[in-house]
């Protein structure tokens, strides 16, 4: 009986001290009768968890009102203010052709962002490190931050991911590039991975017009399709970390593949163009129609040319269909249409959600996202935040060289 109360008693304190992190970032100084109003804890719990993350250096302990010259009654309240820069994480995206990182501080503010390219679609894995090493400084040197401040990185990938962070589907840009390892043994760090899409799903809902909708599809439509899927506020992941995966659209009637909006604008533009010789899409690719890209299709159609509207609409149809598949499985109150192509395929809404209703009985409210390609690494940062809330009781800012001299 003995042997089972103590680790109980300590995973519910570190339950509790994750739960008054969460509550104190980003909210000024806070009474320890604050925290417990917004945590329901005890004054007991919360004064003894105060005491200890004021210990560890997550928290700065002020003067009480009195001694600030406030008059109070009877015992002055003690003021507490968490410590945003106590420490940092870093949230990265992976992806084919580049990389993106973001430095935020404990409070969620980004310090900084920075996007790099790879020299080609398929380098090796050790260029690929090198890039992550050369991003990775720059974005700390940038936020002002050291390579010692960091207590999480959390890196955002184009394929599934299982809950204890592994990549299970061995694609080929995958197969020579463990991440985790890699900047584990190079920096030290802790690192987290995920699902690309699913980071999305969690900054959309964190800083995204997703806020305070618990049941939520966010889709990555760029030259690819993925999906991310919150219920009841809580990511779905599925027994291996497929939840979202949609290889089955390759058999869905009307779509044929996993492609995106940005991959069929481009192809269903070219085929417009040459049905219509006279459209204007020929002046915006140059003569060219192998230079046509998704950018040049929306921004004819927004001047009213017909065939860039031709291939708008079957984009339209298209993603109706897709939508309405996923909308019949898990019945999202908001699909969310995010990444690169989002700002574009707002123009798209009208007709996806006139169409919707012929895909499913339970069609969702649709808006694109407006958080740009730094989507997936702002959901990377707040899944660090996440793992550094879990933790607090065991990471240690105090120990920073900036705070060496806390007690």
């Amino acid at each position: 009986m003995l042997t089972g109360t103590a680790p109980s008693t300590q995973l519910v304190r570190r339950v509790n001290a994750g739960a008054m992190l969460k509550a104190m970032r980003g909210a000024g100084v806070v009474t320890g009768t604050d925290l417990m109003a917004s945590t329901g804890l005890s004054r007991a719990t919360v004064i003894s968890i105060c005491d200890e993350l004021v210990q560890l250096g997550w928290l700065q302990e002020l003067e009480n009102q009195r001694g600030a010259g406030d008059y109070v009654k009877g015992r002055p309240a003690r003021r507490f203010v968490f410590d945003d820069s106590a420490a940092s994480v870093i949230g990265i995206d992976i992806g084919a052709n580049k990389i993106t990182a973001i430095v935020a501080d404990m409070a969620g503010k980004s310090l900084s962002q920075v996007t790099m390219p790879f020299r080609a679609y398929n380098v090796p894995a050790d260029e690929r490190a090198d890039v992550l090493d050369r991003i990775a400084a720059d974005a700390l040197e940038k936020a002002g931050e050291s390579a010692d401040s960091v207590l999480a990185v959390s890196v955002g990938v184009a394929a599934p991911v299982s809950r204890d962070g592994q990549v299970l589907t061995a694609q080929e840009f995958w197969k020579s590039f463990d991440v985790r390892r890699i900047v584990s043994e190079r920096h030290g760090w802790q690192v987290l991975l995920e699902n690309d899409a699913n980071l999305a799903a969690l900054a959309e809902g964190w800083q995204g017009t997703a806020q305070g909708v618990d049941n939520l599809v966010v889709m990555l439509a760029g030259d690819r399709l993925g999906s991310g899927i919150l219920e009841s506020g809580r990511l779905l992941h599925g027994q291996l970390g497929g939840f979202g995966e949609l290889g089955y659209l390759d058999n869905l009637e009307g779509v044929g593949d996993t492609y995106g909006i940005a991959h069929y604008a481009a192809m269903w533009g070219r085929e417009a163009l040459d049905e219509d010789a006279a459209s204007m899409l020929r002046a915006l690719c140059g003569g060219d129609p192998t230079a046509l890209t998704a950018e040049m299709v929306f921004k004819a159609a927004a001047d009213g040319d017909a065939a860039a509207r031709k291939a708008l609409d079957r984009v339209a149809h298209r993603m109706a269909r897709v939508i309405g598949s996923i909308s019949t499985l898990v019945n999202p109150e908001l699909v969310v249409i995010a990444g690169g192509v989002a700002a574009s395929a707002h123009a798209l809404i009208p007709e996806i959600g006139k169409q919707l209703p012929a895909f499913t009985f339970t069609p969702p409210r649709l808006t694109t996202s407006a958080l740009g390609d730094g989507i997936v690494s702002l959901g990377a940062i707040r899944h660090a935040l996440d793992y550094v809330e879990e933790h607090a009781l065991d990471l240690y800012p105090a120990s920073l060289p900036k705070h060496a001299g806390a007690s």
